[in-house]
């Protein structure tokens, strides 16, 4: 195929999926996965979750349980705060939330190295939104610098 009819093809394939793919993931049809960052569940992945209307976005849930693997990318994103209460380490800053808060990671030139704490006995769980055009604007690497204690201790 054609560079120029590749483009035209994938704009055509691009367009079908945002006007007929899924708009409702239902969140009983959702695994969690074990990662080295921590206990995930995503709901949108970019083209790696085939299907749904929206194709340029990351959205996930991170259950803390008591704390997270550390990484670094860069910043521009936003964690809503759904269940608990918690603390976010930004780049050695401690950043201490609640449900119903709003945590946006800052942009920096280095990145924002970070990790999560639950800080009670309950439930502490946010929801991450990434724009994954922006991200990849900024030019935003993945490094990830800490292993989350449970995976580092589960059969996999």
């Amino acid at each position: 195929m054609l560079n120029y009819d590749f483009s035209f093809k994938n704009r055509s394939d691009f367009v079908a999926r945002g006007m007929n793919g899924q708009i409702v993931r239902k969140d009983s049809e959702i695994e969690w996965e074990l990662n080295r960052q921590g206990f995930l569940k995503y709901y949108l992945m970019g083209t790696n979750i085939p299907g749904t209307a929206l194709q340029d976005w990351m959205v996930f849930v991170h259950d803390v349980k008591k704390v997270s693997g550390k990484h670094r990318h860069q910043g521009g994103l936003v964690l809503f705060i759904i269940e608990g209460r918690g603390a976010t380490e930004v780049n050695g800053e401690i950043i201490e939330w609640e449900k119903g808060d709003c945590v946006l990671l800052p942009l920096h030139p280095d990145g924002v190295d970070h990790k999560h704490f639950n800080r009670g006995s309950e439930p502490a769980k946010w929801l991450a939104f990434i724009h994954i055009p922006t991200f990849n604007h900024l030019a935003a690497e993945m490094t990830q610098t800490e292993i989350n204690p449970d995976f580092l201790t589960s059969s996999r």
